[in-house]
């Protein structure tokens, strides 16, 4: 995603589009960026990068003081789980059902086995992945309240698919709580606008191009008070013998998905959602992708496919801003 700069405006506590307050560091295994452009207190962003640190304490898998670390690394078939972990795990589940296991939160033995994160272009052991598609079912998982209970000892949990657009909705409740009107959330590409501009127009967002630098769009989409997330086979991804594996893991056959499909942009009000349908809509193809957009309320999406066709569900046109 590419952000353009904001409009002027002035008023106690309100800053010139030259002056947006602005922090940036890498936290959750990506850059996070967070700029207001109607406050100049410091303060605020201390909160948000603080409140960054401790989701990645919660969600983060390889942190051996995280709750999920732990969950995964459990000695007993039922835990008690944190309101958060609930929450995001509830999503997740809701996600499960939805795609009939396209999408998985238990892909943990199939993504920690392609390690996307490591910076090297390894493919695994077949027999390895065979070994480990029996261990990723969502239905394993039991969730009743706080407590969650495992069928199988095998099973452990990946919430990187949909961590951080939870985040960014937390982090939006946290800028509007310190009484910021106008602001922008990246955590590493997943963008949620808070409300608009301080002179009342819209966020201009760029959907990057598949396989381009960053600052390269096709599309801008002016938005205002929305969540942007793309899931793509370029992010994440490394190329042996001209054939491209990316880290969206199909968890019926170990291996990434190949539907023909490069990218999946989600608009959504909260970003959870946009974060969990990008990965959704875009494990079940074109088509049912589609078809699950188009069929709930307040979401809008975009697919690529291989040959750079792009497909838009009912009422994602409206946003685009002609160039």
């Amino acid at each position: 995603m590419t952000l353009s700069g904001c409009g002027t405006s002035s008023g106690p506590g309100l800053l010139t589009q030259e002056t947006p307050l602005s922090r940036s560091d890498f936290l959750l295994n990506t850059f996070v960026t967070i700029t207001l452009y109607d406050s100049d207190d410091s303060s605020i962003l201390d909160d948000s990068m603080a409140l960054c640190k401790e989701y990645e304490n919660i969600f983060s898998k390889t942190l051996e003081t995280s709750e999920l670390y732990k969950i995964n690394h459990r000695t007993s078939d039922t835990v008690t789980v944190s309101d958060d972990m609930a929450a995001l795990l509830a999503k997740g589940l809701e996600y499960c059902e939805k795609s009939d296991g396209a999408f998985d939160i238990t892909i943990e033995p199939l993504s920690s086995l392609w390690n996307f994160t490591s910076g090297e272009a390894v493919i695994p052991n077949e027999a390895d992945i065979e070994a480990d598609i029996p261990k990723v079912d969502y239905h394993n998982l039991v969730l009743s309240g706080n407590t969650l209970t495992f069928l199988s000892p095998d099973t452990t949990i990946d919430l990187g698919s949909i961590a951080k657009g939870y985040i960014a909705d937390r982090i939006k409740e946290q800028l509007l709580d310190a009484g910021v009107e106008s602001a922008i959330i990246n955590l590493g590409g997943n963008v949620l606008c808070v409300g608009e501009k301080p002179d009342g127009s819209k966020f201009n967002i760029g959907l990057q191009k598949p396989f381009a630098d960053r600052d390269e769009t096709f599309e801008v989409l002016g938005i205002n008070d929305l969540s942007v997330v793309t899931s793509g086979v370029y992010e994440r991804h490394f190329e042996i013998d001209g054939k491209n594996y990316h880290h969206i893991l199909n968890p019926a056959t170990g291996y990434p998905y190949d539907n023909g499909l490069i990218s999946v942009t989600i608009l959504s009000e909260e970003s959870v959602d946009g974060d969990g349908l990008s990965t959704t809509c875009f494990s079940l193809g074109l088509e049912k992708g589609l078809e699950l957009a188009n069929s709930l309320d307040g979401i809008y999406a975009c697919f690529i496919d291989e040959d750079y066709n792009v497909s838009y569900s009912d009422g994602m046109e409206d946003f685009i801003i002609k160039q």
